[in-house]
Parts: C-alpha cells; sequence; structure tokens
C-alpha cells in the first residue's frame, strides 16, 4: 500500500481522512496530543495516546496494534516524533502534513469531548 512505503513518511489530511474513515478504513488515525487538546477537539474516530505516554512505553491501544497507524498531533512535530518512535517498535507508521490545524483548514470535522463541534487547540 502506497501509504506505508519508507519513501513517503508522511500523509496528506485527505491521505489520512480516505485512509481511516467509512466502512472498512485500512489504518488508524491516532492522535498524540495532551487530554486538553484532545478534549477541545479532535478527528471523528481517533485514538488518543499522548506521546508522553508513548515515549514513557506505552504502546497504542489493542484496536491499533495490529493496523497500520497515521499519527496526528496539532501541527505535525509531535506526529513526527511518534511515527518514528512506533516504526522502531515495529509497527507501521505515518504522519500527518500540518496535523490538526490543516484537518481543520481543510474543512474536515472536528469533535468536543462531548461530540460537538470542537476546535484544534
Amino acid at each position: 500500500m502506497f501509504l506505508f512505503r519508507r519513501s513517503q513518511p508522511h500523509v496528506s489530511v485527505d491521505q489520512a481522512r480516505s485512509r481511516t474513515s467509512g466502512d472498512r478504513p485500512d489504518a488508524v488515525l491516532l492522535d498524540v496530543r495532551e487530554n486538553p487538546e484532545w478534549n477541545a477537539g479532535h478527528a471523528p474516530g481517533a485514538i488518543h495516546v499522548p506521546l508522553s505516554k508513548l515515549v514513557a512505553g506505552a504502546g497504542p491501544p489493542a484496536e491499533a496494534s495490529d493496523r497500520p497507524l497515521v499519527v496526528i498531533c496539532r501541527s505535525g512535530h509531535r506526529s513526527q516524533q511518534a511515527a518514528k518512535l512506533l516504526n522502531q517498535r515495529g509497527q507501521k507508521a505515518v504522519d500527518v502534513k500540518g496535523g490538526m490545524n490543516a484537518w481543520a483548514a481543510a474543512g474536515h470535522p472536528v469533535l468536543d469531548e462531548r461530540g460537538n463541534h470542537g476546535q484544534v487547540a
């Protein structure tokens, strides 16, 4: 699958959304921002594991452990770190170029912790 070649460590927000949404997504969207950022607004269907927990040794939740990961943060810096770390641990991971800022700017949905319209924090 083109999404996870070593020569392409980043994907666009449109590629990320198409690969992680719908009836049969072929990857999991992993949000690595901290709790207040996640609560303010995240992509629907994303799974949350803060980068600080990944660095401390945590892995993705069970529903994401054997699937390719598309990693997102606010701007793309932390997701690059997380994708590199996850790849070193043997998982297939790429980061989303521009992060949640680019996601929201592209008009993709952002939900708060209650499922209402959220904002990127």
